[in-house]
């Protein structure tokens, strides 16, 4: 029997359906993003095998969630995507009006093209990690807007610079409150400890950065090899060429979660000057006159590389590995 591809598009308090079968899209509906409207998608759902339907939503932060968890509970195959990967498909096809239902059909075209992974829900370890790792980020922006207004208000009057200053410091001690409920939960998963102690063996990979890149992802096992890693992530670069006249510069794909290109942007940095092999790496990028830029997404994607490489392999970060490798014979 044919598969039947269900797109859905969610927001905070409603989602478009559309199923889609034999290439052709039915009729959108809307329902509400509460249980009662799970029922009703589910009722309105063709009667066929669970199995037989292939869902496809969007990674829209928490709006989707609930209805991700409820579709995988009915056992119905699910897909949570990259909101940028639908909208270069939307692109491609041409597509220039923009609706709830016309979003819904995209999706359920971009599932039925593309065959997108199956989303399988966070375990509850897991999904609290994220989430403490979420809002330990949230509080460093707050933490970094109310220093940026202090440093423009220097000439502004004592009590409104108490203010600022109390809470400075308000959250300066949430943010350290949180990063140590975020390192006891993660040391209580034996294989995620292990995991974050070999991270930061790697120069540029601190403790924090190593906690929240295993809060966000889990388990980099779960990953088949480095280069599966980096383009989960949106680390490899993607290329536009056509005939003669089109030749543009590759540039990072960004088709992986945004969260965790940004966890490693400054450890790219960092590992740029004091990581022996990412230094050397760079250089030879500075050499060939690659700008700035390409040379800080290269050292992430390099970056990644190390990670996955000495989780798989279970050993410290050895500076000296290029130089103890033979040379051709």
């Amino acid at each position: 029997m044919d598969v039947l591809f269900v797109g859905i598009d969610i927001a905070k308090a409603s989602f478009a359906a559309v199923v889609r079968q034999r290439g052709q899209n039915g009729k959108a509906r809307t329902f509400k993003n509460t249980a009662a409207g799970f029922a009703q998608f589910f009722a309105w759902l063709p009667d066929v095998p669970p199995q037989q339907l292939f869902a496809c939503l969007e990674a829209t932060g928490s709006y989707g969630q609930a209805l991700a968890e409820a579709l995988y509970a009915r056992a119905m195959p699910v897909s949570v995507v990259n909101p940028l990967a639908v909208k270069r498909f939307a692109q491609a096809g041409l597509v220039r009006n923009q609706t709830d239902p016309v979003d819904a059909g995209i999706l359920a075209e971009f599932c039925e093209s593309k065959k997108p992974r199956l989303w399988q829900p966070p375990t509850p370890a897991q999904a609290e990690l994220r989430a403490l790792s979420r809002r330990l980020d949230d509080l460093q922006r707050m933490l970094q807007m109310e220093r940026n207004r202090l440093a423009a208000n220097q000439n502004q009057g004592a009590t409104l610079l108490a203010s600022l200053q109390r809470l400075i410091e308000q959250l300066q001690a949430e943010i350290e409150l949180i990063t140590a409920e975020l390192r006891a939960r993660l040391d209580q998963e034996a294989e995620l400890k292990r995991q974050k102690e070999l991270l930061m063996t790697i120069q540029g990979v601190g403790q924090l950065t190593a906690m929240r890149f295993l809060a966000e992802l889990g388990d980099l096992r779960q990953f088949a090899d480095a280069k599966q890693l980096a383009a989960y992530l949106g680390l490899t670069p993607a290329w536009k060429r056509s005939g003669t006249s089109v030749h543009s510069r590759p540039r990072l794909s960004k088709q992986g979660p945004a969260q965790v290109r940004h966890l490693l942007f400054m450890p790219a940095i960092v590992a740029k000057r004091f990581n022996p092999i990412v230094h050397a790496f760079c250089e030879r990028l500075a050499d060939a006159r690659k700008s700035d830029m390409a040379i800080i997404g290269a050292a992430m994607h390099k970056l990644v590389h190390l990670m996955f490489g000495v989780v798989h392999t279970g050993r410290p970060f050895d500076p000296l590995y290029l130089s103890k490798q033979p040379g051709p014979s």
